[in-house]
């Protein structure tokens, strides 16, 4: 099994990129699964409805979220009621929707996955540790085939909660700090890991902000609006490929640089 996980699409010019090129991909890269962290789709923030539509429409098979999933209260019935897009499985109970599911593709064993959230420089969440625990004893024999998105700040938080699942489920892969880091790995028990797989967005920017505006605050402490950045739009991301005991056999980073439109 290939399994293609894009890194937090941020604004229109991921959005875009990732409508327009997901069916390419995937043929190219043999895809079976495609599957990406949407929470700052929509201006940099959050996610709407009509735009988890259109990444499914567009060939996304699921999507995860992380710290802003509630940041466009519309998506909460979204949450409610479809089984194609996961909240952080450490989040409360009571928050709306679903901390795992099952993705089907006709001929293939079902892909599960699930989103977590670190707690080192976050906002206050439950465990982890002991969410991952529950869901993967409700996964229970549904599927040998896990994608945990971690999305986290800190790199030790993320390899503490990988190095917890090698051997449990098929790839850990961060996400969240939008910047793709070099330390793809399979681990002794057969779980492929990254801290990080990096941003779908523009990269000439300050983690696909606008690179004046974020100086401009950075120096000043006065006030503005993040305007999300527009130039060398990319998609990153990793490409993790499974045997049928759902073990990682290789993990390659993945990146598409965007065409400039003239």
């Amino acid at each position: 099994m290939r399994i293609l996980f894009l890194g937090d699409i941020v604004g229109k010019p991921g959005y875009t990129a990732v409508l327009q090129l997901a069916e390419s991909i995937r043929k190219q890269e043999r895809i079976d699964f495609l599957i990406v962290n949407a929470e700052n789709a929509s201006d940099g923030s959050g996610l709407m409805p009509r735009q988890f539509r259109r990444l499914l429409d567009a060939g996304v098979d699921g999507v995860t979220l992380g710290d802003h999933i509630f940041r466009r209260k519309d998506i909460i019935e979204t949450l409610q009621k479809s089984d194609r897009i996961v909240k952080p499985a450490n989040f409360p109970d009571a928050a709306a929707g679903r901390t795992w599911t099952l993705i089907n593709r006709e001929g293939l064993e079902p892909l599960a996955i699930v989103s977590l959230m670190g707690r080192v420089f976050m906002r206050p969440v439950d465990c982890p540790f002991d969410a991952i625990d529950r869901v993967l004893e409700e996964i229970g024999d549904q599927t040998t085939q896990v994608l945990v998105d971690v999305h986290a700040e800190a790199t030790s938080d993320k390899q503490a909660i990988g190095r917890y699942l090698d051997g449990k489920v098929t790839a850990v892969l961060g996400t969240h700090t939008h910047v793709p880091t070099a330390d793809a790995t399979i681990f002794p028990g057969g779980t492929a890991f990254q801290c990080d797989v990096g941003m779908s967005g523009p990269y000439e920017s300050i983690i696909g902000r606008d690179i004046r505006r974020v100086t401009q605050t950075t120096r000043t402490f006065e006030p503005c609006h993040f305007h999300v950045a527009t130039k060398d739009v990319r998609l990153c991301g990793a490409i993790v490929e499974s045997n049928d005991q759902g073990r990682a056999v290789s993990i390659e980073r993945f990146e598409h640089r965007v065409a400039e439109s003239s």
